[in-house]
């Protein structure tokens, strides 16, 4: 069997990729059937009587009538089919609702449909195949692997299941692969994360572990737990263990950390899944950016982020976006959601075939003093001033100290380091030159001598987790927003004494 199975991926991998390659090829014909079947499918749904899909026969057209919406605006169609209502937002009751933990709404109940749930599984499998198709490694699908994720218990709510994503996802896990999957079901229904991390470790330790998957964040615990244990790199303990895949933040961040860990390198996949659709994953190892599911059930607008607020911002379709610009992304979808805004702000590393990466939060970002500061420009600070340093950082957050006790504002990098700089004022400094070099608005303003240059604030060891664990979110798919234009995460740390 061992044989047939890495020869049998190998194959279906072929397949695969030249159905993604039809597609990916003909971009705009294959978005445009997508909005076409979205409309024609949800015509006699309440929402679709409502804003006359019937008449709708262009993106124009659709323009005019849906607005962009979030989900407060999208709430009360929700709350009617979380009610058990039927063809509301989409044909029919759909088969799950996702929960998320909202902001401003408490829980947040995203509905997954017959139509939607197969796009997410596909997209998972996709992402492995293309990785095998690329690089003809298979061997791995031999070993053991796992999958760091939400409790898959489910509740019911008026007919309808209901559990995290993660947990949702778990039970659509191929029977070939059902053997070689960790953790156990009993295991994955533990919901203390640091308990389940633990029974993880003692399951997969004697195992041969050749995927690991997750949100690094957690398998960043996970195999700090593993080398506390063993005393030995995760690479040593599993010495076949040369496939990571991760999706939900940036992993330049932790990449040194984690090689650290493994003590080498290994291939990695990252992906770009939600509860609101399996937007993208890496196709190439040596390529930038995550390829856009352009086939999969979702219709996608961009609207550029510096004008998002304005009155009607200009709302674009993949044929008008270039290059590097910083969007917003949009999402109609076979699940019912209609010009939503996932907050979510992305830019193109290429048009040939559209691919993206994840630049940050509409609403995480800094602009207490107009300097419009993102998520992707305070990755990429970090990793260019630590660039060829022995400096690993383990989690870090950035706001703005508008009232400082003295001296002009600044922004304030709370960083948690695992192996410090030697000298923190010449890491700060780096830093900020960095920033300056990649935003011209916060250039200006310490040129002008509005701000001052950034300070970075120690974080204790596992500062950020007790953080995390203090407001009930460690674990699941939770994690530290990279900067806000507040000072909520900055103020509990130093309240908590969690800073050095």
């Amino acid at each position: 069997m061992g044989f047939f199975k890495p020869l049998l991926a190998k194959l279906f991998a072929k397949y695969v990729r030249k159905s993604i390659l039809r597609w990916s090829s003909k971009p705009i014909e294959t978005q445009y059937k997508v909005f076409k079947t979205l409309i024609d499918e949800a015509s006699n749904t309440q929402f679709g009587r409502d804003h006359d899909f019937k008449s709708i026969k262009t993106h124009h057209d659709f323009i005019e009538r849906v607005p962009i919406r979030d989900y407060e605006d999208l709430k009360p169609y929700v709350d009617r089919v979380v009610a058990g209502e039927a063809d509301i937002l989409w044909k029919g009751k759909p088969l799950y609702f996702a929960k998320t933990s909202g902001t401003t709404s408490g829980a947040k109940y995203i509905p997954l449909t017959k139509e939607s749930m197969p796009t997410h599984v596909k997209a998972a499998r996709n992402a492995i195949l293309m990785y095998i198709a690329e690089t003809g490694n298979s061997q791995f699908v031999d070993g053991k692997m796992i999958f760091l994720q939400g409790n898959p218990t489910l509740e019911e709510k008026n007919g309808v299941q209901l559990g995290r994503l993660s947990g949702i996802v778990a039970h659509y896990v191929p029977k070939y692969l059902q053997k070689n999957r960790l953790p156990s079901w009993e295991t994955n229904c533990i919901d203390d994360w640091e308990t389940k991390v633990e029974a993880i470790v003692e399951e997969t330790l004697p195992e041969d572990m050749t995927v690991i998957s997750g949100i690094p964040s957690w398998v960043q615990m996970y195999f700090e737990k593993i080398n506390i244990k063993t005393g030995k790199k995760v690479g040593e303990v599993f010495k076949n263990f040369n496939l990571f895949i991760f999706g939900g933040v940036n992993y330049e961040p932790y990449r040194a950390k984690f090689e650290n860990l493994i003590g080498r390198q290994v291939d990695s996949i990252e992906l770009y899944p939600a509860s609101e659709g399996f937007f993208a994953f890496q196709d190439q190892q040596n390529e930038k950016g995550m390829l856009l599911q352009l086939n999969s059930g979702m219709f996608y607008e961009f609207v550029e982020a510096n004008h998002f607020f304005d009155d009607n911002p200009k709302r674009l379709t993949i044929s008008e976006v270039k290059i590097g610009v910083n969007y917003v992304m949009i999402i109609s979808t076979n699940a019912g959601l209609w010009a939503y805004n996932i907050g979510d702000t992305i830019a193109f590393t290429c048009t040939k075939p559209y691919r993206v990466i994840v630049s940050g939060r509409i609403k995480h970002f800094i602009s207490a003093f107009g300097e419009h500061v993102i998520g992707k420009e305070v990755e990429q600070a970090l990793q260019d001033a630590t660039q060829g340093l022995e400096v690993r950082v383990s989690e870090f957050t950035v706001a703005p100290q508008i009232n400082p006790d003295s001296g002009l504002p600044f922004h304030e990098w709370f960083i948690e380091f695992e192996n410090p700089p030697k000298d923190i004022l010449e890491l700060a400094k780096k830093i900020d030159a960095s920033m300056q070099k990649q935003n011209s608005y916060y250039h200006d303003l310490i040129f002008g001598n509005v701000l001052q240059p950034l300070k970075i604030s120690t974080v204790k060891n596992k500062g950020f987790q007790d953080y995390m664990k203090s407001i009930g979110k460690l674990g699941g798919q939770n994690k530290i927003p990279r900067l806000s234009n507040d000072r909520k995460i900055a103020d509990s740390l130093s309240a908590q004494k969690l800073l050095k």
